[in-house]
């Protein structure tokens, strides 16, 4: 077995959130180590955005987060902004365009980012260790990490190690266990931004039309706790899913309906309620059509066909375009949520620092907290600054 090695900093996890610490403590003159047990950096990077890495929004405000305390990641936010990652990838020339919603994509590609982000850790001398398996972690003054590459010994160490969500790339529960091992408090944790399915009645009705979509707004809560989002719906072979249903799954709760707007901003039946106007199945599937697939608007009618042609019968099939409600069975589940709600509690964690309060020299970063962005760039924003924030600490 080789001797320890000795580190100002070891960071657990290379992907956004630990590279960008590793970047950013180097560049202080720590010494750093960065272990990861995959094969290679920045793997959930090189898929996110289909490729091309959704890698922040211009628009990132703290109110695009859920917390258990929604002003914890105001203060990361607010030192390390959207104008930030862009400098640093306008630093190394890499072409960019906003997609839609303030979203900001690579033009070629995700690897684009990661190698971006390993030439900053070159330059910062950051000493990056893969296929290296964490076997324990103990805190005696200094912090001793056993590893199946070595013993490793520092003064600072980092859980940038993400959240449940895609176990086939890696993800596990490994950073909630260091937490749970120095007694900090974990907020249960459940699937995100993830695709909804379907009780087996409405697979029937709606999941033969795989693959149709429409702009919807969806919306789940109720009060000053409602969410809503205008954004395409897409019909899957189990269930809802599209950007719209994806943000709305991070704010719905088992058992409880959905409402969804299916023709946001259109007043569907009004050429049936003009002058002289035809009222029968051709007339209202024909104002269907102008916003829905035709398909679609056949399966609406034929689910949702007025009792009468009076006003009174028209008003109500408007309402319901207007006001679907429909309660999912569950989620995909973590194969298929991009991100994971809940993790270390903010309360156990300094806002300014990101460092345990309990522990000092202990700093947990990115997915593994409980702040969790909606979709469009905003989770790798947070990724950014909460590294951004450690970084400046450790």
């Amino acid at each position: 077995m080789p001797a320890a090695q000795n580190f100002d900093v070891i960071i657990l996890g290379a992907g956004a959130a630990g590279l960008m610490c590793a970047i950013e403590a180097g560049k202080r003159g720590r010494r750093v180590a960065l272990l990861d047990h995959a094969e290679r950096t920045g793997k959930k990077i090189l898929i996110s955005g289909g490729g091309r890495c959704n890698f922040t929004n211009i628009h990132v405000r703290p109110e695009n987060f859920l917390s258990e305390n929604p002003h914890f990641a105001r203060s990361a936010l607010s030192r390390f902004t959207p104008d930030d990652i862009i400098a640093l990838v306008e630093k190394h020339h890499i072409r960019y365009h906003e997609k839609t919603l303030g979203q900001l994509f690579c033009d070629r590609s995700a690897h684009d980012i990661v190698t971006m982000l390993e030439r900053e850790c070159a330059e910062a001398q950051v000493r990056i260790i893969l296929n290296c398996r964490i076997l324990s972690v103990r805190n005696d003054a200094r912090f001793t990490i056993e590893t199946s590459q070595g013993t490793f010994h520092s003064a600072s160490l980092v859980v940038a190690t993400g959240g449940l969500s895609i176990p086939k790339m890696g993800a596990t529960g490994f950073g909630y266990a260091v937490a749970e091992q120095f007694d900090l408090r974990i907020v249960p944790c459940r699937p995100g931004l993830v695709p909804l399915v379907l009780n087996p009645a409405d697979q029937a009705r709606w999941c033969d039309l795989t693959g149709l979509s429409v702009e919807a707004v969806a919306s789940a809560g109720a009060g000053k706790h409602r969410a809503s989002f205008r954004e395409k719906m897409l019909i899957t072979h189990r269930g809802l899913s599209g950007p719209a249903m994806l943000q709305i799954s991070s704010f719905w709760h088992p058992g409880k309906p959905l409402s969804i707007d299916l023709a946001p901003g259109s007043t569907v039946t009004a050429p049936l309620l003009e002058h002289n106007a035809r009222r029968d199945p051709n007339a209202a599937l024909q104002a269907l059509r102008a916003i829905f697939p035709a398909r679609l608007a056949e399966r609406w009618l034929d689910l949702n066909h007025p009792a009468n042609w009076t006003n009174t019968s028209l008003s109500t099939m408007e309402q319901q375009l207007h006001d679907w409600q429909i309660t999912p069975a569950g989620t995909e589940g973590y194969a298929k949520a991009e991100v994971t709600i809940g993790g270390i509690d903010t309360n156990e964690l300094d806002a300014k620092t990101m460092q345990s309060r309990k522990v000092p020299g202990l700093f947990f970063i990115g997915e593994v907290v409980d702040v969790t962005g909606w979709l469009g760039g905003y989770n790798f924003q947070w990724a950014w600054a909460s590294a951004f924030s450690a970084g400046q600490a450790v």
